[in-house]
């Protein structure tokens, strides 16, 4: 998942929580009363009290096909079903709105649960199904995440459609993917946001439903979206029509949006939220974590934070610059200093722990080496010191951020190498200026969006990648499309290696490090360590609030 989509900017400030709960309660069985349903079904047995989260994630859109971060995310996870879903603490697929599996490696059949309805009392077919994907596809919102949907999409990026034969429904209950290409990475696309049915009676085929439209945003989730208000707050209530395996655990859920990270922190210490999730520094973890008022609870991660060069400037076109570069980062230092030694150095565009990873930098360049660094320069005939402009977004990977950018540019200058400045702009400026050569190196992050090696390999160095950064070759592109295809394990995680081999050679980016998932409860609340995990799926349903 792109860390750099839309930042939607938040004018009000924090409403306080006696506020928040009392509003959203006092309205919550009026406007959206309708959405629960009947209350037929075991999802309605929900009893436990109700609890807060407090995140500073921006929410892009609520209606799936426009979005593509994890504020919108994380929404649509608990109001709507995928096709399959991945269990907290697992990496494979499993069924939820239905049972998929490969007929050949270019066909999935997938045939629905019995007796599945919307919040509204609709019955969910093959038809909603069908509806869902084609209006993702078609709708090709800047801010989605339709590009996810390239195997069964014509493969014109201005006007994209769903291919003709893509995807076959037989009947109400069974669906057929032909895919454009032998793709083992697309049954993890079905465990994705992105792919989350709605109700095509109630949602637009050709535009996005506006996200106050609680009413029409229909879904089959364990949860229902009963208000929203941008930037401020959410409530979720059980959905009685609900008959999946995610039984909800509290009957409501209020989220609370903050401006700043220290507000949540202040709000998660004085009980004002139960959970603080997104995010808070690792200086404000620390000190949560010597006062004692809240838990610091962590679990695995699998965020990637990485710098990435821009092909269109005179230092960044330069290979031999970008290796010196990479044999000159130290993301020891780099963890240390900027981030209090709560993140990992990464050694590779794969995280660890997925198949066919393997630390590619760290096998090239080793340990930093300022001679090491000298000498490519100085075969390549590259004058010292170099001039370059490193960029990065001061607001939106946190307070940390700037530290690390500083942290680099020291690096680069005390080698005597490189003449290091650095520079910044405010989110929706910079996802623009970096594609328009404002910076040779900038930063960026990056949340999986289904756990597969691919998902950090595809969208990276793809011709110039979602970036855009000019980065081009024809060895990638075939490696890219022979590991997507592969049924062979271990050939798939030679090829995998392969194109992190390439990856440190050709230096397109540079990986700094990898991050844990990291939450702060009160003591009050159980289940959170369980749905912290790589996917970053914050499963509202597996938590509870005692007392």
């Amino acid at each position: 998942m792109k860390v750099n989509s839309l930042w939607r900017k938040r004018a009000l400030g924090v409403l306080a929580t006696g506020a928040l709960v009392g509003a959203l309660a006092a309205c919550g069985g009026s406007d959206s009363g309708d959405n629960k349903g009947s209350g037929d079904e075991s999802g309605g047995a929900a009893t436990g009290a109700p609890w807060i989260l407090g995140t500073t994630d921006a929410v892009t859109s609520v209606d799936p096909a426009g979005s593509y971060d994890f504020g919108s995310w994380n929404i649509q996870y608990n109001i709507f079903q995928q096709l399959m879903t991945v269990p907290a603490g697992g990496t494979d697929p499993e069924p939820d709105a239905a049972d998929c599996s490969y007929d050949d490696p270019q066909t999935i059949t997938c045939k629905l649960k019995e007796g599945l309805k919307f919040s509204n009392g609709d019955e969910l077919t093959s038809s909603d199904v069908l509806f869902s994907f084609k209006r993702n596809i078609e709708i090709n919102d800047p801010n989605g995440s339709a590009v996810l949907l390239g195997s069964i999409s014509n493969g014109d990026d201005k006007k994209p459609t769903l291919a003709d034969g893509a995807i076959d429904t037989p009947d109400d209950t069974t669906v057929v993917f032909h895919l454009n290409q032998p793709d083992q990475t697309f049954m993890q696309v079905l465990t994705s946001a992105t792919t989350s049915i709605v109700d095509e009676d109630t949602f637009p085929a050709d535009d996005k439903l506006a996200d106050d439209d609680t009413d029409n945003m229909i879904g089959s989730g364990p949860f229902v979206l009963s208000q929203y208000k941008a930037g401020e707050q959410a409530v979720f209530e059980a959905n009685d029509n609900y008959t999946g395996d995610k039984t909800p655990q509290s009957s409501q859920v209020f989220v609370q949006y903050f401006n700043d990270p220290a507000p949540l922190k202040t709000a998660v210490e004085s009980g004002e939220v139960d959970i603080a999730w997104r995010t808070l520094s690792p200086t404000d973890l620390n000190s949560i974590e010597k006062g004692g008022k809240a838990e610091v609870i962590r679990g695995k991660g699998s965020e990637f934070r990485y710098w990435v060069w821009q092909f269109s400037t005179d230092v960044g076109k330069n290979k031999a610059i970008r290796q010196s570069v990479a044999q000159l980062i130290d993301r020891q230092a780099i963890s240390d200093n900027a981030y209090d030694g709560s993140v990992t150095p990464a050694y590779s565009i794969v995280p660890p722990g997925f198949a066919g990873q393997k630390d590619s930098f760290k096998e090239k360049y080793g340990e930093p080496n300022v001679d090491a660094a000298k000498k490519i320069l100085d075969a390549a005939g590259v004058q010292t010191p170099v001039k370059i402009k490193l960029g990065y977004p001061p607001e939106h990977y946190g307070p940390n951020a700037v530290d690390e950018a500083n942290e680099l540019a020291d690096q680069l200058n005390s080698s005597g190498l490189f003449d290091a400045t650095v520079d910044d702009a405010a989110w929706e400026e910079y996802q623009t200026v970096y594609k328009e050569g404002a910076y040779d190196l900038f930063m960026l992050g990056w949340y999986p969006d289904f756990l597969d090696a691919d998902n950090y390999l595809s969208p990276f160095v793809r011709d110039g990648g979602f970036f855009a950064n000019g980065y081009s070759s024809d060895k990638v592109n075939k490696l890219l499309d022979q590991e997507i295809g592969e049924t062979d394990p271990d050939a798939r995680a030679d090829e995998i290696g392969q194109l992190q081999d390439i990856v440190a050679e050709d230096v397109p980016l540079i990986p700094s490090w990898n991050g844990q998932n990291v939450a702060v409860a009160n003591s009050s609340m159980e289940g959170v360590l369980d749905t912290l995990d790589p996917t970053y799926i914050f499963r509202f349903w597996m938590i509870s609030k005692n007392g």
